[in-house]
């Protein structure tokens, strides 16, 4: 059984595709993937949510029997359902596990009850899944025991995020995430600017949605600009923007409480056969390794590293061929489902 914030529910969904495996989710929104789906609200004394830690209790999951299942699943240690979990499969056989990618050794949410509290009840965890190599480093300088420990990097379809039969020839950079300060919306479109001025012809494609959706609108509407917003987008209208890119773009940067971990859209470009520029930020040189470029919170080095890919087709290809296989071999859906399967298989071989 999982337990779903109200912020993700990729984790559920590679665990709905784990092998001979079950899924019953207790979520206020219909999850996607093959499983079962209890309709459950949360409790939320503020609606104030953070990256960290949702603050909110799911409720009615007394009215869920504990010999009906074999494990319980939460995301984020300092998450308060994770708490929650703890507390109702106690003195029962189910095991927990606590997927995370926090990568911050000194997460300051830790220190504020309730997700100090929170914190506690995760370490009687049977499983600590961790979706980057940051997060073990992570639970290892918080004390967590390695042996619970478990690393399976994220998977990306790659029958659904695929090269276009034929490559593009035009100058398109796509962002594609959250419309955010902290994702770097506005530095890519501070960018552009410089862009246009050695590559006229560049266009910069959005997808998302998020508080800072009215910068780009009006950036959208001045057609000097070469900015168009293709709103929020299914997977398969992201796959298909992305096979039609040139290059993906995002200039993330960090707050007091949340660095880059991962970024799944990075794997969906490269999926996609693009090359990669971001910004340097958190642990998100284990998903942008080199062919790609990782450059410093800098409009100007932003903006050179899009004219070098822009301009150069044949640096393109060879860094999006690259970026291909390495999907292929590295995060291929069904290959890292299965990992993570093994995962669990690895705990319950060992015994509580």
């Amino acid at each position: 059984m999982s337990l779903p914030d109200q912020r993700t529910r990729r984790e559920l969904y590679w665990m709905s595709r784990m092998p001979d495996t079950d899924v019953t989710a207790l979520a206020a929104q219909e999850p996607y993937g093959d499983l079962t789906w209890v309709p459950s609200t949360y409790r939320r004394p503020v609606k104030r949510f953070v990256e960290a830690g949702a603050l909110a209790w799911v409720r009615d999951l007394e009215r869920q029997e504990p010999a009906a299942y074999d494990w319980v699943a939460t995301l984020e240690l300092c998450s308060l359902v994770t708490g929650q979990a703890s507390k109702w499969r106690r003195d029962s056989r189910v095991r927990q596990v606590v997927v995370t990618w926090e990568n911050l050794p000194h997460q300051p949410l830790y220190k504020v009850p309730p997700y100090k509290q929170a914190l506690g009840s995760a370490r009687d965890a049977d499983l600590f899944l961790c979706m980057i190599d940051a997060a073990r480093d992570h639970l290892i300088d918080n004390g967590f025991p390695d042996h619970r420990i478990r690393v399976v990097k994220p998977g990306v379809d790659t029958a659904v995020f695929t090269p276009a039969a034929e490559p593009t020839h035009e100058p398109v950079v796509v962002f594609c995430s959250p419309l955010a300060p902290n994702k770097g919306i506005d530095r890519v479109l501070d960018a552009m600017r410089i862009v246009r001025r050695q590559v006229p012809e560049a266009r910069l494609v959005v997808a998302g949605n998020g508080p800072l959706r009215g910068l780009v609108e009006r950036a959208a509407a001045d057609p000097r600009t070469g900015v168009h917003l293709a709103g929020q987008l299914d997977a398969h209208g992201v796959a298909d923007l992305l096979a039609n890119a040139a290059v993906f773009c995002t200039a993330p940067r960090p707050n007091w409480k949340w660095t880059e971990q991962f970024g799944l859209a990075y794997l969906e470009a490269q999926a996609c056969g693009i090359p990669v520029v971001t910004t340097r930020c958190g642990t998100n040189d284990e998903a942008v390794q080199p062919p790609n470029t990782l450059v410093d919170d800098d409009v100007e080095a932003i903006a050179a590293a899009l004219v070098t890919h822009l301009t150069d087709r044949d640096r393109r290809a060879r860094v999006g061929a690259a970026n291909r296989a390495r999907m292929i071999a590295d995060h291929d859906l069904a290959t890292q489902c299965a990992r993570m399967g093994a995962a669990f298989a690895d705990i319950e071989a060992q015994g509580r």
